[in-house]
């Protein structure tokens, strides 16, 4: 199953650099990526028949792509205005030939601050302003002129479409002062700045174009970055046979709960019941056990050894669970467990016992808290689902440094681990210990709510047991989550949205996903 490749700025230039050097003319490229933008902002305004656009354009191939646009929505009848915030003499190569195509069309060379007003007054009569000003070789702060056009698009009242990305974002990262575009256009490949805030934000939906480049250009790059899509997860759904029962459809047991946490425990057995599991044996204190056999009515309860005073997991429960763990072919341990001491050591011990792929997650990544030679020295793969404030307990670093480079943090510590590490969050970051790293593009913040985590824990044990590697598990696991909670806001908005919601949509979500539906895609690929 091919994956969606994300790339940096540089390596796309050097992924446009080998499509040219294996012989397709770079005139050409930029031919049909003004084309695309042209097939984009023709739908934006419902065709080009007497509509105003406004193209600003940089002296870049950014530009270049920005008059090829200008060119094909002028002879599709569009007033077009296109300014060069360079002087002609600046443009260079295919740019120019391209240039020097429109040169019949109003063309103002904005060099100066005095001339600024121009675009400011053409900004209030134009029906769709093309920002192709920068593209994504940008990784430091605008100034001067272009950053007086970028705060005048900002201040927009009409639609505007980004080519590549909008003008002054970080390409790589997300980061940057921008204006948030009605619609982001880019080609061949996505970049990673798309998928993190507050870049998402700003590009509002990328239609992503094939302009030809050759896949082995794409490839070549070998890009450890990809993106969760919608065609890969409905490839990688389990398939049952015919004649499939119970007992071939994944045992599933799931280690959680504690006294005033048997929520976390019921959902992440829900979760593991409603995304296809056989048999999912939950394990609990003994005196909880009434409780949650009111809470789960599909999943089996295994009343086990307590602390009685504390009505959490004793380590004396080491023996039974362990038996427990033998019999499943998927195990997940930590939603709702509690931080008692006995508890904690219990963690420790059980992964000494584990024979089957595990998800690790809540009040058992707590416990590893000092202690990752527990996981290091386990040869039995692991997932570990941390958010943002259990990662930097895990990891003794600030959730500031992990926010401003996710994905090198994920990167590093799945490689110290020799573990899957899902970084939860927006976006979730699934890393992997040969340095892979997968972007999510489900979910919504509606889903910044207690439970939603302990729902991902019983989703990526359901994938493993029914046949899933870890790997795809964790991918299909967060893509999945994130679509259940993208199918209940689109329903019920993101304000009121709770964990019991999300779990409940997860049969709806399988179907989209099988059906590469999604309410609202954020990224839709285009071919011309």
């Amino acid at each position: 199953m091919d994956a969606i490749q994300l790339v940096t700025g540089s390596q796309m230039a050097a992924i446009d650099r080998r499509a040219v050097n294996s012989g397709i003319p770079g005139i050409d490229l930029m031919e049909s990526a003004g084309q695309g933008i042209a097939r984009i902002a023709k739908e934006l305004l419902n065709g080009f028949a007497n509509r105003h656009i406004a193209v600003l354009c940089g002296k870049g191939n950014n530009g270049g792509d920005g008059f090829v646009l200008a060119r094909w929505a002028a002879e599709q009848g569009a007033k077009v205005h296109v300014f060069l915030f360079a002087t002609p003499e600046e443009i260079q190569g295919d740019a120019k030939t391209n240039f020097e195509r429109i040169e019949h069309l109003p063309i103002v060379s904005v060099t100066e601050e005095k001339v600024i007003h121009t675009v400011q007054n053409a900004l209030k009569q134009t029906d769709l302003v093309i920002d192709a000003l920068l593209g994504t070789g940008i990784n430091s702060p605008v100034h001067g002129i272009i950053a007086q056009a970028i705060n005048l698009l900002k201040q927009a009242k009409c639609p505007i479409l980004a080519v590549d990305v909008p003008s002054g974002l970080n390409a790589d990262t997300g980061q940057g002062d921008c204006a948030s575009a009605t619609q982001t256009v880019t080609f061949a490949c996505p970049r990673i700045g798309h998928f993190f805030y507050p870049g998402r934000t700003a590009c509002r939906h990328v239609s992503l174009i094939d302009i030809g480049i050759p896949k082995v250009a794409v490839t070549a790059e070998s890009s450890s970055f990809f993106l969760i899509d919608a065609k890969w997860a409905s490839q990688a759904l389990p398939q049952r046979t015919p004649d499939a029962h119970k007992g071939n459809c994944g045992r599933v047991f799931i280690l959680a709960g504690s006294v005033g946490l048997t929520g976390a425990a019921a959902l992440s057995a829900t979760a593991a019941v409603r995304s296809g599991s056989g048999l999912v044996s939950l394990g609990i204190p003994k005196s909880l056990n009434d409780i949650l056999e009111c809470k789960v009515t599909e999943a089996m309860t295994r009343p086990l050894p307590e602390i009685r005073k504390a009505r959490c997991l004793a380590l004396n429960a080491r023996g039974e669970i362990a038996s427990l763990i033998a019999k499943a072919d998927a195990v997940a341990i930590g939603p709702g467990l509690g931080t008692h001491r006995q508890t904690i050591t219990l963690v420790h011990r059980l992964i000494e016992d584990l024979t089957c792929p595990t998800v690790i997650d809540a009040d058992a990544l707590n416990a590893l808290v000092g202690h990752l030679d527990v996981i290091k020295n386990c040869t039995t793969p692991l997932v570990l689902t941390p958010h943002l404030g259990e990662f930097s307990r895990l990891t003794g670093q600030s959730i500031e440094d992990i926010r401003k480079d996710p994905i090198t943090s994920a990167q590093k510590f799945a490689q110290k681990l020799g573990h899957i590490v899902i970084l939860k969050g927006g976006p979730t970051i699934v890393a992997e210990p040969n340095g892979h790293i997968h972007i999510n593009p489900t979910g919504n913040a509606g889903m910044a709510t207690g439970g939603t985590g302990d729902i991902l824990t019983g989703l990526i044990a359901s994938f493993i047991g029914q046949g899933l590697s870890p790997s795809v598990a964790a991918r299909l696991g967060v893509y999945i989550h994130g679509l259940a909670g993208d199918l209940v806001a689109e329903k019920k908005g993101q304000m009121g949205l709770t964990a019991g919601d999300v779990v409940q949509a997860l049969p709806k979500a399988l179907v989209a996903a099988s059906q590469t539906q999604h309410p609202k895609p954020y990224l839709t690929q285009v071919a011309l």
